[in-house]
């Protein structure tokens, strides 16, 4: 096997740099493309639902850190359920779900708990648009 040096010093920087250069082009694209499949799956969401900043833990289809919201409907709707206890109480299942994401909560999901975001009930109507939403995926594909 022949190998072929760089003919002078200048050749082998010319050569070197050419073959970095193209590094950072690719990275770049890269890094653009991993960032644009986060924006596309978090597309589906209802703009509620990235302004209220849900999208940072669920997404429609899986789970992120908190569950899919597919799999909480069918969880509840997809299995006829019309009720939600809520700290001991039963409510109709949109008011307590709605009192859940406002007040946050755990175990229902496993041991990571959901942060209270909407503890002072200012985004009540907000909050209800988007659980009416999450319950509506039910029986859907996964």
């Amino acid at each position: 096997m022949h190998v072929r040096w760089p003919r002078t010093a200048a050749h082998l920087d010319t050569t070197l740099t050419r073959g970095f250069m193209k590094l950072p082009s690719v990275v770049l694209v890269a890094a653009l493309l991993l960032v644009r499949a986060g924006e596309m799956a978090a597309a589906e969401m209802p703009p509620e639902a990235k302004k209220l900043g849900c999208t940072a833990c669920h997404a429609i289809d899986k789970k992120i850190v908190g569950p899919a919201w597919k799999d909480v409907a069918d969880k509840y709707t997809g299995q006829g359920v019309k009720t939600y206890i809520f700290k001991g109480k039963e409510y109709p299942l949109i008011e307590g779900l709605v009192m859940k994401v406002s007040q946050g909560g755990s175990g229902n999901w496993g041991t990571v708990p959901m942060p209270p975001n909407d503890p002072k009930g200012k985004h009540v109507d907000e909050i209800t648009a988007l659980v009416k939403f999450e319950q509506s995926l039910a029986g859907g594909d996964k």
